[in-house]
């Protein structure tokens, strides 16, 4: 498991996201897995004063282009999940870079912030121990949508 290293100061502590629109946009595909990342990002837009929606697409494929849509419409922020489990083919790798690059060149093309919380993982277990469910490790949802905020309020900062 890689959580060494994190960013502990801002994990954890509640972040100013106020008039701010988010936009969750998360896929459908191993449901308890993606409902756990959900609820961690919907904990810290909560506690942050946010106002979010969620946007549910079929896979992780789909998340680039719906998130580049939300951020489009207006939205200042997105936090976009997913869950792409290795199986036997070469799929698992196309996937991944598709939705990785894909979610990189919103971000880029909008200048607007992407929060990844895409998990590529070899089992279903490595997505229980970062999903933020009971007994989890991590909480990866928890993780994009800070980050998505402490960037949106960065290139505030900057644009300022």
């Amino acid at each position: 498991m890689s959580g060494a290293g994190s960013p502990t100061a801002a994990l954890g502590e509640t972040i100013d996201g106020s008039g701010l629109r988010v936009v969750i946009v998360a896929g459908q595909w191993h449901e308890v897995i993606t409902d756990g990342l959900i609820a961690g990002a919907e904990r810290v837009l909560t506690a942050s004063g946010a106002e979010y929606e969620i946007v549910r697409v079929p896979g992780s494929f789909e998340l680039p282009v719906v998130s580049k849509a939300a951020l489009e419409a207006g939205a200042d922020a997105v936090v976009a999940l997913g869950v792409i489990i290795r199986g036997g083919t070469p799929h698992f790798e196309y996937v991944s870079a598709a939705a990785t690059d894909g979610l990189t060149r919103v971000a880029l093309d909008t200048g607007k912030p992407v929060g990844f919380g895409v998990l590529t993982l070899d089992d279903e277990q490595q997505g229980l121990d970062r999903a933020g469910l009971p007994g989890s490790k991590e909480d990866k949802g928890e993780e994009a949508a800070t980050a998505a905020i402490a960037t949106a309020r960065a290139l505030a900062t900057l644009r300022a």
